[in-house]
């Protein structure tokens, strides 16, 4: 008889069906409004053949074959637990001593469990950070540069992670809601902590209903659901901050900035204004100079303008348009437009970032706490931003310019790396291995044999979340999800922490990793720490095991909409931002002092090294856009039947105009090679006039799969992104600036090999 257990992932919450130790399939949370189809993966993913069925170790580490050896091609030795812990236990000791604390690279970026207890980042960093520390990473790849821009700008980060003006505020008070990168309905389907209500496409529909028009600013027409209805500007990718300095001209041509807010709420557009007007550069920003950069009619970028100087409007942005070079200006320009209309802190009004991007952004929340593992000090000390890790690799000892700060890099002789994926999230593959494997020691705990596995040292198999018992929770979702052990582990996979807690044992620190409590004990500790913290909040939640029978928590909707910065716009000086001037900062001292020639006091247009205006179009003529998928969570679930179901002869799909495609002879449902003097990747073709002309686009996540040519046999478009910081400011991630050439690929199909196990050495090493 099947068992039903409680469950929650990234994708949303469900219930798993269970037969025979195995799971055999999935049934979506009876609360979620609009689940998603991703959880239909789970039991493939879980039961995958490319799991990893016990500890193994590269057959070239036990040799020798260290620092500069190539990973990759190796075959791996099967060990047993005690032999791998005492390993690990010995060599993190040894490159401690030798090289210092901060040589230990403490990986894990990643989105890793929706568990907060066996949340495998956060197992590995307190266990690095109590070993005596390690060097760290800050920001992330979704939306880094907007994360050091906007504490400049507006005082916090809330304006891209939420809370943000909610969508019952714009409902009843937008009447425009201009998207720059659209309102795609792909990302609103996962949460990171997981979600019990996917409520993004319902409250998208009310809103609609309520006659707000919307305006899709982007190369993809798909950006946003047909329901909406959207009037469609295919603009040239990396251009939006000429689009919006062209509206500003507009509104300011026809007088219509909100002089009271720019006076009263903001600093700098006395220095920000003579440069829309040209005054200070000669070269006025009007829509005709505009157009010629955007390939957007003057005429359609006045409109545009007028319009939202008009009617109430709201702005936004998706997180992919700040990942370009110089991606804080369109970010930056468009709070300064948002100024000019006088919007910030209005009902429905203002900019936010993000909608689209996440499920639970806009949704109405009670602010409460996420369910968490208690934070551990690193006293190690030592953090670079997320992108620049190959940097880390490649120059120890040299200076990392970031945010105002001089950043020493250390000398990296060990990676430990946990719940993510660097061969999924970063760019120029081909040049991270090569960073990558200047280490001495790469360790990877990881259920499945993904990249970071096969070019890794030491390789420990990781439960999944079915296979142990965990507490699902979000700050941006209303319910509190109880994750039930589904099956017992497979193989010798073990939790995260149960792992660390025996090497950290050999280490002689095992009781102030583990302070003595189990599982059980951990996740009773924790959920105790929210629900006091709730309750002084005004929240009474059910105890512990009240909420483990039933399985969720639900928190309640909150009573009164919420407005981004409405306290600040009605009254700025009792309620000032928390900037250097307290107001929205349209020029930004600091930063100006910081004397970055590629980003100065306020936004400008900075043309990229790599886009369709530029020199380097001559020889790449398509702009390559990298998107989040719909059929995984970045690589999370590509062994499972919904991504497997979209690809092309087991090719990730591109799409591409119909006039390119004809321009190259090509037809939908080719397998193409895809290029540029980064790398190639092999994709699946399709068609399609919903993408404008110059213009091809691939989900990210395809797990990458090289040949020894340099070659990606499975559609990995970050073997072609550009590995460069977004500035000095901010060093985010840049991959939307990308150029490539498309072609027919004539050769025979290579296998994939990412769709098996590597090879092994059948000795084993008790």
């Amino acid at each position: 008889m099947a068992e039903i257990k409680p469950h929650s992932a990234h994708w949303g919450a469900f219930d798993a069906v269970v037969e025979n130790g195995r799971v055999t399939g999935v049934r979506p949370f009876a609360l979620d409004p609009y689940p998603g189809a991703l959880i239909q993966s789970v039991p493939d993913a879980v039961h995958s053949k490319v799991r990893i069925d016990q500890p193994y170790i590269r057959a070239g580490w036990l040799k020798g074959e260290r620092r500069g050896a190539t990973r990759g091609g190796d075959a791996f030795v099967p060990v047993s637990w005690d032999k791998v812990t005492r390993i690990l236990a010995e060599e993190a000791g040894r490159i401690r001593a030798e090289h210092g604390h901060t040589s230990i690279m403490g990986g894990s970026y990643g989105w890793s469990s929706a568990g907060r207890f066996h949340h495998a980042r956060s197992q590995l960093q307190r266990f690095l950070g109590l070993g005596g520390g390690y060097t760290t990473q800050v920001t992330n790849y979704s939306y880094g540069a907007g994360m050091t821009l906007m504490p400049h700008i507006v005082g916090t980060n809330d304006i891209m992670q939420g809370p943000v003006t909610d969508w019952p505020s714009i409902a009843k008070h937008t009447r425009l809601m201009l998207c720059l990168g659209g309102l795609p309905l792909k990302n609103a389907l996962v949460t990171a902590g997981g979600a019990g209500a996917h409520e993004y496409v319902p409250w998208l529909k009310q809103v609609a209903a309520a006659g707000v028009r919307f305006v899709n600013i982007s190369p993809f027409k798909g950006d946003t659901p047909d329901f909406l209805d959207a009037e469609w500007i295919p603009i040239r990718p990396n251009t939006d901050t000429a689009l919006i300095l062209g509206m500003a001209h507009a509104i300011l041509a026809a007088g219509l900035e909100d002089r009271d807010f720019l006076a009263t709420r903001c600093v700098g557009w006395d220095k920000l204004r003579p440069y829309i007007l040209g005054e200070t550069d000669g070269t006025p920003k009007t829509p005709e100079w505009a157009a010629a950069i955007t390939e957007v009619p003057a005429e359609t970028i006045r409109r545009l303008a007028l319009e939202a100087a008009g009617v109430p409007t709201m702005l936004t942005a998706t997180w992919s348009i700040q990942r370009a070079e110089h991606g804080e200006q369109p970010w930056w320009m468009l709070v300064a437009l948002a100024a000019m209309l006088g919007g910030i802190g209005q009902p429905g009004r203002g900019v936010a970032f993000g909608y689209g991007s996440l499920n639970g952004m806009g949704t109405p929340r009670w602010e409460l706490p996420s369910v968490s593992l208690p934070a551990t000090r690193n006293p190690g000390g030592v953090a670079i931003p997320v992108a620049r890790v190959t940097e880390l690799f490649e120059r120890p000892g040299e200076i990392l310019q970031y945010n105002g700060r001089d950043i020493v890099l250390p000398d990296i002789r060990m990676i430990w790396w946990a719940g993510g994926n660097p061969f999924h999230h970063h760019q120029d593959l081909n040049r991270m291995l090569r960073g990558w494997c200047q280490a001495e020691t790469i360790v990877v705990q990881e259920p499945w044999w993904t990249s970071p596995a096969r070019h890794a040292d030491i390789v420990l198999p990781a439960t999944t979340t079915l296979e142990r018992n965990d507490i699902g929770s979000s700050s941006r979702d209303r319910f509190i999800r109880a994750m039930h052990q589904a099956i017992p582990p497979i193989g010798q996979a073990r939790n995260d922490h149960d792992m660390l807690a025996d090497i950290a044992e050999a280490s002689g620190f095992r009781d102030r990793f583990t302070e003595q409590r189990n599982e059980d004990a951990w996740l009773r500790h924790m959920y105790d720490r929210w629900r006091t913290a709730c309750g002084r909040m005004g929240f009474d939640a059910p105890d512990f095991d009240r909420f483990w029978a039933e399985g969720h928590v639900e928190v309640p909707r909150p009573a009164e909409d919420f407005v981004l910065f409405g306290d600040f716009a009605r009254d700025p000086e009792a309620h000032p931002l928390n900037t250097p001037s307290g107001k929205v900062e349209l020029f930004s001292e600091t930063i100006a002092g910081f004397g970055y020639e590629e980003i100065g006091g306020h936004p400008e247009w900075k043309a990229p090294q790599e886009y369709l205006g530029g020199a380097l179009a001559q020889r790449f003529p398509l702009h390559l856009l990298s998107y989040q998928p719909a059929t995984r969570l970045h690589g999370q679930l590509d062994q499972g039947r919904v991504a497997a179901a979209s690809k092309i002869q087991g090719r990730e799909p591109m799409l591409m105009h119909p006039s390119e495609a004809a321009a190259r002879g090509l037809r939908d449902g080719d397998v193409v090679r895809v290029f540029n003097d980064r790398g190639a990747t092999l994709a699946g073709l399709r068609v399609s006039d919903g993408i404008r002309p110059g213009v091809v686009a691939m989900a990210t996540g395809a797990w990458w799969d090289p040949v020894g040519d340099g070659l990606d046999r499975h559609g990995n478009p970050n073997v072609l992104t550009a590995d460069l910081g977004t500035s000095r400011l901010g060093q985010g991630c840049a991959a939307q600036s990308c150029l490539v050439q498309v072609e027919a690929f004539t050769d025979a199909l290579p296998p994939l090999t990412v769709t098996e196990p590597p090879a092994r050495l059948e000795e084993v090493l008790a």
